[in-house]
């Protein structure tokens, strides 16, 4: 049966940025920002992998009915490139595979940018928390 009630947690309404740090998920995020506010209600505007750092936004409350706004707006991402490395995965967590000294020079690299500016389709890496089928 449905519990009818009295909420739990405090009527509390807006939005917060949080700067996420590397090894916390973005559920577990929004679990401590609500624990944290005492706020009933609680959720996050796009995922950011627990590898990951960044700003995280969090709506609280009646903000929530926004999510789907902040979600269709415009992302910037910045990051860092380690060479020489390839993995089973493609992140930090896979084992080396293959090693190499190579390294591409700066005209190359400016080169291949362009590629990489603009509305770009993902393709989601092998492990992610991408639903397929289900």
């Amino acid at each position: 049966m449905a519990r009818r009630g009295k909420k739990k947690g405090r009527p509390i309404s807006g939005w917060l940025i949080l700067d996420k740090p590397v090894g916390m998920g973005s559920t577990e995020a929004v679990s401590k920002i609500k624990w944290l506010f005492q706020a009933e209600k609680a959720g996050h505007a796009g995922t950011l992998d627990p590898l990951a750092s960044g700003m995280l936004p969090i709506a609280l409350g009646e903000a929530t009915k926004t999510v789907p706004y902040v979600q269709d707006g415009a992302k910037i991402y910045r990051f860092t490139v380690s060479w020489g490395q390839e993995r089973s995965t493609d992140d930090l967590e896979g084992p080396v595979t293959k090693e190499s000294d190579q390294r591409p020079a700066e005209a190359e690299i400016k080169a291949l940018l362009p590629k990489y500016t603009g509305v770009i389709m993902q393709t989601p890496p092998q492990f992610s928390a991408i639903k397929i089928a289900g």
